[in-house]
């Protein structure tokens, strides 16, 4: 795993002048059905994957932690407070995306930063069936819950037939343009028009808990500053996706070893 510090990170100045994304292929959407989105926390769905699911009108979510360790010292809120209040918001959001009231909502109530595997698994699996979509956080985006879902995610694709689409948060945050720990040959692109845009900006403002300080304390700080959120503000979207016949090539080999996550605050 890549360590995530919370700092700066890379700025989306310099995503927005890499030439690459615009190589990638789209993803067709015909086949997309009603997707399976898999979130580790509250609000990672929106950030990765609002706008294919506003272009859609449809979707059914699996929000495996309800995100109660965003903030661990918070002066403000309990964690008990921090589950209802994302819960919540969640409820909004996908409102705002357009998504009716009878959206199916998952919510198997995992432990923040301590997803187990093998109960999600199971879950997935139940869920999920031949060609259809499932859209998780990616395997090696540098948040352990993030990783674990992706994990998750993989095998009960495997076990099923399903088709995994990997969606990255935290990746645009430690990596960089070009970095070769990143499977960028099997990125796709999901256009946004501008009504799906908008849609997304909506429902990420459904979300002040993550967006906006809780409290003046350093411990109450925003866990989705600015400089974060416009790495979400793109007319595309970007999902990976295993390698198909007539698709990008399969993943490079990685010489990178994995790394330790030394900062799991991020959520």
């Amino acid at each position: 795993m890549k360590p995530i510090v919370i700092a700066e990170g890379t700025p989306e100045e310099r995503w927005r002048e890499w030439p690459e994304p615009a190589r990638w292929p789209e993803l067709p959407l015909t086949d997309a059905g009603t997707p399976l989105i898999v979130a580790p926390h509250p609000d990672d769905e929106i950030l990765g994957v609002a706008g294919l699911m506003a272009t859609l009108g449809r979707a059914e979510l699996v929000a495996v932690t309800d995100g109660e360790a965003s903030h661990p010292g918070s002066t403000v809120h309990s964690q008990t407070d921090l589950a209802r209040i994302r819960r919540a918001e969640t409820d909004e959001a996908l409102r705002r995306l357009g998504l009716g009231d009878d959206t199916v909502i998952h919510r198997p109530g995992q432990p923040d930063g301590k997803i187990d595997e093998e109960p999600l698994v199971e879950l997935l699996t139940g869920l999920l069936s031949p060609g259809r979509w499932c859209l998780a956080t990616w395997r090696e985006d540098g948040h352990p819950d993030h990783e674990a879902v992706g994990r998750a995610a993989a095998r009960a694709c495997a076990a099923t037939g399903a088709v995994l689409l990997e969606y990255p948060i935290w990746t645009w945050h430690w990596s960089t343009p070009g970095d070769t720990r990143v499977p960028w040959d099997r990125a796709w692109r999901v256009p946004l028009g501008q009504n799906a845009r908008k849609a997304k900006r909506a429902a990420i403002e459904a979300f002040p808990s993550q967006i906006a300080p809780l409290g003046p304390a350093p411990a109450d700080a925003a866990i989705l500053p600015a400089h974060v959120l416009a790495r979400f503000d793109r007319p595309y979207e970007v999902v990976f996706r295993p390698a198909v016949d007539g698709g990008p090539a399969a993943v490079r080999n990685k010489t990178d070893g994995p790394a330790q996550v030394r900062n799991g605050t991020a959520r």
